[in-house]
């Protein structure tokens, strides 16, 4: 698939995860998503650290019996030796309160250094997930450096050694990670951000009371995934806020509150739909 066109911060947050791990249908996807964690940011300065990074992610569901050794598999084939490189699969459930979700899994080492997370999904939205998903997200660029064996991020080779203009990742992106670290921590405008996210989270309410019965089939038509884009809005503008540091402790955990009733009710509205496995 292709990634999802908006910002988020996580490949799990695209609608091809995060919705479609909802209901018995059968499902796989695999795509490469660019994300955003603007508290990540180092102003490019961090060896493994980005506020805007690559993930590839995978969801089979039902999850396979075989997943991890199809992960180790999928190391091996993008030239990760075994026997060169200590991978450890260190045991670390994984939640998100934004989104009403937490699975069982593990954090994937290579030497030491977090490449990827391995879940078997339990709770999306605040449903459980029936069949459980095997989700892999892998962190590209740090996959990248041990492949290219390489220190820093941003001395990674971006093109071939013989192309016309050689590039490294920092020739691409070092100084965006600049611009967007002093942005995300020292100039967006609070006031607006604020503004925003009670703009989409009243949108994300509004569309999902607009559900009526199309005229030709008779079929109700509940609009669960523009629904889903306003809930992706409001965890970003809440992450930018974070990054801000305009939220109190208490703030914080009642705006995670607010986000999460979003992707509730956007996973009460998709399970309702054909995709979700609605019949009717």
């Amino acid at each position: 698939m292709q990634p999802y066109d908006m910002e988020v911060g996580a490949g799990t947050f695209h609608p091809a995860t995060t919705l479609r791990s909802l209901g018995a249908r059968p499902w796989a996807a695999a795509y490469v998503q660019p994300s955003r964690r603007p508290t990540d940011g180092r102003y490019g300065e961090n060896p493994n650290r980005l506020q805007h990074y690559y993930q590839y992610q995978v969801l089979i569901k039902p999850s396979p019996p075989e997943l991890q050794a199809l992960y180790l598999g999928s190391l091996e084939a993008i030239g990760i030796d075994m026997a060169l490189h200590d991978i450890r699969f260190v045991e670390d459930d994984w939640e998100s309160p934004t989104l009403g979700a937490w699975g069982l899994g593990w954090e994937v080492w290579c030497d030491g250094m977090e490449v990827s997370q391995f879940t078997y999904f339990q709770q999306v939205g605040g449903h459980d997930c029936h069949p459980v998903s095997g989700e892999l997200t892998y962190g590209l660029e740090r996959l990248a450096m041990y492949v290219l064996g390489v220190d820093h991020v941003m001395d990674m080779p971006f093109n071939a050694p013989d192309a016309p203009i050689h590039l490294s990742y920092g020739d691409v992106f070092k100084q965006t990670e600049e611009e967007y670290a002093r942005w995300n921590f020292d100039v967006a405008n609070t006031d607006q951000l604020l503004r925003h996210f009670e703009e989409a989270e009243a949108e994300c309410a509004a569309i999902l009371e607009q559900e009526h019965i199309d005229p030709k089939t008779q079929k109700r038509i509940i609009m669960a995934h523009p629904a889903y884009d306003q809930c992706i809005k409001a965890s970003h503008l809440f992450n930018l806020l974070d990054a801000r540091g305009v939220i109190s402790v208490t703030e914080r955990q009642a705006y995670i509150g607010r986000v999460r009733a979003l992707a509730k009710q956007c996973a009460d509205a998709f399970v309702l739909t054909a995709a979700g496995g609605q019949t009717q």
